[in-house]
C-alpha cells in the first residue's frame, strides 16, 4: 500500500524591513547624484575649451549708418562669455545701444560664431522735448537719439508735444501734410498742447491752430480752410502770417501787412 507523501509547507517570504529599503533608495540617489555631477563637471570642462571661444560675429540687415566693422569694434568689448555661456540678452542690449540701431536678432552659429541681423531707424521728424533738446522720431513713431549731424534730409518736421504723444503727432502729420501741400505749403512743426489743441507752422513762417478735436474733426477744418484761404491771398496779394480756425463755422485770418484794425481807426484810439 502507497504512502500519501505530505505536501511541503509554501515557502514563507520574510518582507525587507524599511530601514534596508530606505537605505537602498538613499544609496541609489546618492550614486545618480554623483553620477549628475560628474556629468555635468565633465560638460563645463568641455565648454571652457578654447575651441568654443567666440572668434567671429557676422552682422546683416540694415548697416547703412554704422558699417559693420564699426559696429563689431564697438559692440565686441561688451560681449562677456563663450559660445554656451554668453548671454543673447545682455549681447542684443549691446548691439541696440549702437548709435541708430533700433533692433537686433542675435544668434548663436555653431561652434564658434554669432550671427547679428539689424534693423535701423528711419528718420521721420524731429522731435523737441519741453527741455529744448532735439531727438528723432522713427516711422514707427518711437523717439531715438542720434548725432543731429547724421541727419541729411533737411525737410523733416519738428514735432512737439507731451510725452508718449510722438505716434499721435507723426500720425497726424502725415494727414496734415497733403492737405497743405495741396495750396503749396510744407508742414515745418506741428504741436499739441497739453490740453489736446494743435498748432501747426508753415514753410513761410505763417502759424494756424487747428484747435481741439478728433483727428477727422482737425483734419476736415483744415481742409475747408484750405480750400478758400488761397482766394483770400489772391485777392489781397499778401502772405498769410496767421489763421485761427477754433471759431464755430468759420476762421480767423491775419495777412502780412493788414491788421484787423483800420489804420484811422487805430490812430483815433490813441
Amino acid at each position: 500500500m502507497a504512502t500519501r507523501r505530505r505536501p511541503l509547507p509554501a515557502a514563507v517570504v520574510e518582507a525587507v524591513p524599511f530601514d534596508v529599503r530606505a537605505m537602498n533608495a538613499v544609496a541609489s540617489l546618492l550614486f545618480a547624484g554623483v553620477a549628475l555631477l560628474g556629468a555635468g563637471a565633465v560638460a563645463n570642462r568641455l565648454m571652457r575649451l578654447p575651441e568654443f571661444t567666440l572668434h567671429a560675429i557676422e552682422v546683416g540687415g540694415d548697416v547703412a549708418r554704422n558699417s559693420a566693422t564699426t559696429i563689431r569694434a564697438n559692440v565686441a568689448p561688451r560681449l562677456q562669455g563663450n559660445f554656451f555661456s554668453l548671454d543673447l540678452g545682455r549681447a542684443q542690449a549691446a548691439f541696440q545701444g549702437v548709435p541708430w540701431v533700433r533692433r537686433a536678432v542675435v544668434q548663436r552659429i555653431w561652434p564658434d560664431r554669432l550671427a547679428v541681423r539689424l534693423e535701423e531707424h528711419r528718420a521721420a521728424a524731429w522731435w523737441h522735448t519741453e527741455q529744448g533738446d532735439d531727438k528723432l522720431v522713427n516711422l514707427q513713431g518711437e523717439v531715438f537719439e542720434a548725432n543731429p549731424g547724421d541727419v541729411e534730409d533737411e525737410e523733416l518736421p519738428t514735432l512737439q508735444g507731451p510725452e508718449g504723444s510722438a505716434a499721435a503727432l507723426l500720425a497726424m502729420q502725415r494727414r496734415l501734410a497733403p492737405v497743405f501741400a495741396a495750396i503749396g505749403e510744407r508742414v515745418e512743426s506741428l504741436g499739441l498742447s497739453a490740453r489736446g489743441s494743435w498748432r501747426v507752422t508753415l514753410e513761410g513762417g505763417a502759424s494756424v491752430e487747428l484747435g481741439r478735436g478728433t483727428e477727422e474733426e482737425v483734419l476736415a477744418r483744415t481742409q475747408a480752410f484750405t480750400g478758400t484761404v488761397t482766394q483770400l491771398t489772391a485777392r489781397y496779394q499778401r502772405a498769410l502770417e496767421h489763421a485761427d480756425l477754433r471759431h464755430s463755422g468759420g476762421y480767423a485770418l491775419r495777412l502780412q501787412g493788414i491788421g484787423t484794425v483800420e489804420a484811422g481807426a487805430s490812430a483815433a484810439k490813441k
